[in-house]
């Protein structure tokens, strides 16, 4: 290891080598005696960078097998222009990429006790998809929850890390990452959208640039608990071209802006009827879930009406919906004018009769539709699947009479021949 640069720096070069141990690789104190040589280079100033250049330079004349991390890695072509035989290229803050790279060019050394997990952890999940959560906390201070007092303000995960477990996870098998948080769409707030490294590239700590590079692993993607903030607006085309799902989740929760402001909800005052037609126009095939509350403290009988009224224009796909339920320690509880429990358990029934009737028209409209479908299960009476339209476990299936020869986990196409109030049922294609 060759570290150059400031005291943040000989960090990160140290964290590097207690990886590099704890691996089972033995650092060698010269050049002969080392089968990979680690430059950590500094890009402060032009001397800085003249050094740093300089070592791997060094590095690839005494040894030959070099590769570059640090602050100029930042600018992986100036130094491949310089030093086009260097293995790889990292930023700073990179020892996932970096022990990629150390793992591609030097096989790691069996280590009995790492050995025992797989590359991708240990998952509650079926081999075919997982969760990726990409942060954790919530900024928002919504009267009905107490989230954040559980879990903290909003705290993003470093993006080169998140892709590098997604990557670790579609190499292994997986066909489907579910995208989670408390609010997907503030992913990179707290730390105002800075740079990330990822296989040497930079990329901004910001949910359209994980979703697109996220796109480019070839498998799908689906967004859940997204806000309906301006900035979404920038992820339906990455839907409209194939690279993400064309479905979102987005907890709406009412549709009255009296109740939205004082539920606390962010982006209460947003035209949402708008914007869902504004996201048709650009992808007419989305799918949109959401979720709404119904006897929030001093809802009215019109202000329920309204929200009614806001599904039959906004033909949501698939709706969950929970009366209003007090939870020790929110601020909604001090609200004036709670609702009985019976009128609360009303409006919700009222509201899921309306929706059923919506659900299965935007299910009716996939009849006769050839979709890639993902296998789930399969039995004697043939696979059940999941479309792109729906997510595991709160969605509907894919009933394929003639799937018996189908694999869970598997692609399929099928054609749609029916439907109920939930689920769609499909032959082979």
């Amino acid at each position: 290891m060759v570290s150059l640069g400031c005291p943040k720096a000989t960090v990160d070069s140290e964290l590097i080598l207690t990886r590099l141990r704890a691996e089972g690789y033995l650092i060698s104190p010269d050049y002969e005696g080392a089968d990979l040589v680690l430059v950590n280079t500094c890009g402060f100033i032009d001397a800085a960078v003249e050094e740093s250049l300089d070592a791997i330079g060094e590095a690839l004349e005494e040894n030959g097998k070099v590769i570059v991390t640090g602050c100029l890695g930042a600018k992986a072509d100036l130094i491949r222009e310089v030093h086009p035989s260097v293995l790889a290229v990292t930023g700073p803050h990179a020892t996932e990429e970096v022990m990629k790279a150390v793992h591609e060019h030097l096989a790691r050394p069996h280590e009995p006790f790492l050995d025992l997990v797989p590359p991708q952890g240990i998952r509650l999940t079926p081999e075919h998809y997982a969760y990726l959560k990409i942060s954790e906390g919530c900024n928002h201070r919504c009267t009905f929850c107490i989230i954040p007092s559980l879990r903290g303000d909003l705290v993003s995960r470093p993006i080169g890390d998140i892709l590098q477990e997604a990557e670790k996870l579609v190499d292994a098998g997986v066909k489907e990452l579910l995208v989670i948080s408390q609010d997907t769409s503030a992913y990179g707030v707290d730390v105002k959208y800075r740079t990330g490294f990822y296989g040497g590239r930079p990329v901004k700590t910001r949910i359209y640039d994980l979703a697109k590079e996220l796109g480019r692993l070839g498998v799908w993607v689906r967004l859940h608990y997204v806000y309906p903030y301006p900035s979404v607006d920038q992820l339906i085309p990455l839907m409209a071209e194939g690279l993400i799902l064309p479905y979102l989740d987005v907890p709406f929760q009412h549709a009255n802006p009296r109740i939205l402001k004082l539920m606390k909800r962010p982006a209460s005052m947003e035209n949402n009827l708008a914007r869902i037609k504004a996201w048709r126009e650009i992808c007419p095939d989305i799918a949109i879930r959401s979720t709404f509350i119904t006897g929030f403290p001093g809802e009215t009988e019109a202000e329920f009406e309204e929200l009614l009224q806001f599904l039959e224009e906004a033909q949501l796909d698939r709706v969950g919906c929970f009366p209003y339920s007090p939870v020790e320690g929110a601020a909604a509880n001090e609200l004036p004018d709670a609702l009985p429990e019976e009128v609360r358990e009303d409006r919700r029934a009222r509201l899921m009769e309306l929706q059923e009737d919506i659900s299965t028209q935007c299910l009716e409209r996939r009849i006769g539709k050839t979709l890639q479908v993902l296998v789930e299960e399969v039995d004697e009476e043939g696979a059940l699947a999941r479309s792109p339209y729906d997510a595991p476990e709160i969605d509907g299936l894919v009933n394929i009479f003639d799937g018996h020869e189908l694999e869970p986990g598997e692609f399929a196409s099928v054609t749609i021949t029916d439907c109920d109030v939930h689920d769609l049922y499909a032959k082979l294609a």
